[in-house]
């Protein structure tokens, strides 16, 4: 179409077009290179690794942005620099939004915002899983004001969608200032190493400001988001692995908060596992990985970890049950004896209100000495954040069930999902111990002067700490009570748990009438 006359015949986004693609094979191609060279893929390759071939279908493609100021009004490109559409995720409808980094550098305009937000609330009415992936460098500056109502349009519409249907953001280039608000609203957070951050003010800030002399990795890095800070919840080696992460992770959610998660064909065998039996030291003290009760507990192979590297004395994660989607809460005996503190009472809180916002049972394997004790604690807080966990178990109305495997002590006992709380179903391995606090300390305290009164306190001491043990540190006292459905051998956990999670599918309960509760945030 090189003659002028019948170019003139064209219509301007005609001609737009032309010269939009004439870019790509340009200096837009030079652009997709250099991304190429950083190890990251463009944002349309990104889709189309997400989705299943053939299925997407691309909302506001012709979109351009509307400012004239600061040179604007010479450079134009369709879509303004999101890809936007829905398409399929394993046969599931999914909504995505892809930023180009290529354009403007991924920056945010007000009718990119726009983009956003017309497809959050395509999710919402059509009750499918928003996908953002996030590549930009933060608010497109020539726009103003007008770029940061973009984003506060879209903060909105991310909490208007919380709860309401699933939202994950994975983190593909850089993420700063108020971007990085959005993603901390969505459900999950997925980055990936070397090539992405999150930070709301990045290393020359924080140098002006605080003298620090900090790299963007080492600042807001996916190695820093996933062990220090808890931000990101899952860190991958690549864009191609965080994509089939990404994945992974719908595969055990439902499509929105009336629906439930999909099953996978499962057909009913020998159900017991006889290694369990062996899995808890005879040495109390001794710690043990709670993977491993978990792995010989859920279907092979189905574990997928939450937060794996952050606040490593709990774990959470989805996993199948009999073919069904549920999530796990395990305190971990291998890491700090498996105690609550203000990190693990966090991670798990916020996990526990995911997986009941979206009908996913809850399993809790219960070890716990109690809470970390320590100035460094109580200063920060661990009273108002071991509430938050204790908070999210009380409100959630999903099934739940706990599995004492052996240390239940004090308060924790009450947090970690106990009968008193709302627990459906409470069952204790005849290792549990269930008491105020341990027998020594407890004996110490009861005992006091009958043990300093003693011909041999040492003695003495151990006699009143096996009578403390024989009468409270065991799981039936608890079961007299009720607190304890059942006491069952490890190697029937998996058959019981099968069958009560069944019993409890069409579980209803309801809360009182209000307008939302007040967690201690």
């Amino acid at each position: 179409m090189s003659d002028p006359q019948a170019e003139a015949h064209l219509s301007k986004l005609e001609v737009l077009e032309r010269k939009n693609q004439e870019a790509l094979l340009g200096g837009g191609q030079a652009r997709i290179d250099a991304q190429h060279k950083k190890g990251k893929l463009t944002a349309r390759e990104r889709v189309d690794l997400l989705l299943d071939e053939g299925s997407f279908e691309e909302i506001g493609k012709f979109v351009m942005h509307r400012s004239k100021d600061f040179g604007l009004d010479k450079e134009y490109y369709l879509g303004d620099g999101v890809i936007t559409g829905y398409g399929t995720v394993n046969g599931r409808l999914v909504y995505v939004f892809s930023q180009d980094f290529t354009v403007f550098g991924g920056s945010l305009s007000e009718t990119h915002a726009e983009k956003i937000v017309k497809i959050m609330d395509l999710a919402m009415k059509n009750g499918a899983p928003v996908i953002g992936l996030n590549d930009s460098g933060g608010a497109r500056i020539q726009e103003g004001v007008v770029s940061l109502g973009g984003y506060a349009d879209i903060f909105y519409k991310n909490t208007l969608a919380s709860g309401v249907v699933p939202q994950l953001s994975a983190i593909m280039g850089p993420c700063a200032g108020g971007a990085v608000y959005s993603p901390a609203i969505t459900d999950f957070i997925l980055m990936v190493e070397d090539t992405s951050y999150m930070f709301v003010t990045g290393p020359n800030v924080v140098k002006t400001v605080t003298h620090e002399n900090v790299t963007s990795e080492e600042l807001g890095g996916a190695s820093t988001h996933s062990t220090k800070s808890g931000v990101t919840h899952f860190s991958c080696a690549n864009e191609v692995a965080c994509i089939n992460h990404l994945k992974q992770l719908l595969s055990y959610m439902p499509q929105n908060c009336e629906e439930t998660a999909p099953a996978v064909p499962y057909e009913a065998g020998n159900e017991e596992r006889p290694a369990l039996d062996n899995i808890i030291p005879e040495n109390p003290n001794q710690p043990y990985d709670i993977r491993e009760v978990i792995e010989g507990i859920i279907d092979a192979d189905s574990f997928l970890e939450v937060h794996q590297n952050f606040a490593e004395n709990i774990v959470v994660g989805f996993a199948r049950l009999g073919g069904r989607s549920i999530g796990i809460v395990g305190n971990q005996p291998a890491v700090l004896a498996g105690v609550l503190d203000i990190n693990a009472s966090t991670k798990a809180a916020r996990f526990v209100r995911f997986c009941d916002s979206f009908n996913i049972p809850l399993l809790v394997l219960e070890d716990v000495p109690g809470f970390l004790p320590g100035t460094d604690q109580e200063w920060r807080g661990i009273i108002t954040n071991g509430a938050k966990l204790l908070y999210a178990f009380c409100e959630a109305t999903v099934p739940r069930i706990t599995v004492i495997t052996r240390k239940a002590y004090g308060g924790a006992y009450d947090v970690m999902n106990s009968k008193h709380i709302g627990a459906d179903m409470n069952y204790a391995w005849p290792t549990a111990e269930i008491a105020v606090m341990g027998a020594k300390g407890a004996a110490e305290i009861i005992f006091k002067r009958e043990i300093a009164a003693a011909a041999d306190p040492e003695a003495k001491l151990q006699e009143k700490v096996d009578e403390y043990q024989q009468k409270f540190a065991t799981p039936y006292r608890a079961a007299h009570r009720g607190f304890v459905d059942e006491v069952i051998l490890p190697s029937q956990t998996r058959q019981k748990l099968i069958r009560a999670f069944k019993m409890l599918e069409n579980k209803v309960d309801t809360m009182p009438r209000k307008k939302h509760g007040n967690i201690p945030l």
